[in-house]
């Protein structure tokens, strides 16, 4: 198997990456990451189960628990995320993901 080594623009690779299908990129902390999706879900084959539909209702609950907080939650959550950041190996990169994750762990 030959090496592989990414052009500038793109500095890491994750999961199969094919020739049949989009490329989408998405950023995680200082990297950027492509990808691509080869067998996207047929929905009418497979539909969501329960288990999936109360993850995505989970989901939903925490976004628009984020989107209700009022600006003195928003500064609360940036000290703590600002206190998280300063450890040796910090766990959020951003601040909304921080703070989605805090709303989330409330739900669960």
């Amino acid at each position: 198997m030959a090496k592989y080594h990414p052009i500038d623009m793109v500095k890491h690779y994750r999961g199969k990456i094919c020739m049949h299908s989009d490329t989408y990129f998405q950023k995680r902390g200082k990297t950027l990451c492509t990808g691509k999706i080869c067998h996207p879900r047929d929905l009418s084959a497979k539909p969501y189960s329960q288990a999936e539909l109360a993850r995505m209702d989970k989901f939903a609950q925490a976004r628009a628990a984020v989107k209700a907080l009022t600006a003195e939650q928003i500064a609360a959550y940036q000290t703590a995320f600002e206190a998280q950041l300063k450890s040796p190996k910090p766990k959020y990169s951003y601040l909304q993901g921080f703070i989605f994750a805090q709303e989330y762990a409330k739900i669960v």
